[in-house]
C-alpha cells in the first residue's frame, strides 16, 4: 500500500493555496483532511505541529512533507497542495517552501506509515518531477502526474 493511488485521492490536490505562514499550513491542510478522513482538524493540525516540533519536515528544494499519525484512520492519507506562494519552513537548505505532501497515518501504521513516507519522499526528490508539479494546471492534471506511473505499471 505505498501506491499514490492508494493513499491520495483526486480531491486531495490543491493548487494556489493561499497560507501567510507554515501553521496556517497545517491548519488549511487539516480542514481539507478533516472532511476526508472524518477527524477533527484541530486534532491533525495540533499532531502536525507537534511533529514539526521535532525537526522540520521541509527537506529542501521548496518542499516539505509534514506528517502525523491519528487515532481512528482506517488507512494512510496524503494531502498535496501547490501553493499560491512559498512560505517559511524552515527547510535544511533554508529555501521557502510551495509545495507540500501531507501524509497521515493510523498509530499503528508503522512500516507502512514509514514506506508512504520513503515512496513520497522518493517521488519529491525527482526534480523533473517537481518542474512538472509547478508547472500543471489544475488539480486533476496534477493527480493524475502522481498517478501515472502506476496506471502504466498496472496496464
Amino acid at each position: 500500500m505505498t501506491d499514490f493511488s492508494d493513499m491520495l485521492r483526486p480531491d486531495a490536490v490543491l493548487t494556489g493555496v493561499v497560507v501567510a505562514n507554515k501553521k496556517a499550513v497545517f491548519q488549511h491542510l487539516a480542514a481539507v483532511a478533516a472532511e476526508i478522513v472524518g477527524a477533527d482538524p484541530k486534532i491533525i493540525a495540533d499532531r502536525l505541529g507537534a511533529r514539526e516540533k521535532l525537526g522540520s519536515t521541509g527537506f529542501g528544494g521548496g518542499v516539505a512533507i509534514p506528517h502525523a499519525k491519528l487515532d481512528g484512520l482506517a488507512q494512510v492519507t496524503g494531502i498535496f497542495a501547490r501553493l499560491a506562494h512559498p512560505v517559511d519552513f524552515q527547510a535544511v537548505d533554508d529555501l521557502p517552501v510551495d509545495l507540500v505532501f501531507m501524509l497521515l497515518s493510523p498509530t499503528d501504521a508503522g512500516a507502512v506509515h514509514l514506506k508512504a513516507l520513503a515512496r513520497v519522499s522518493r517521488r519529491l526528490r525527482d526534480k523533473a518531477f517537481l518542474a512538472k508539479l509547478r508547472g500543471g494546471g489544475s488539480p486533476d492534471a496534477l493527480y493524475a502526474l502522481f498517478t501515472a506511473d502506476e496506471i502504466r505499471d498496472a496496464a
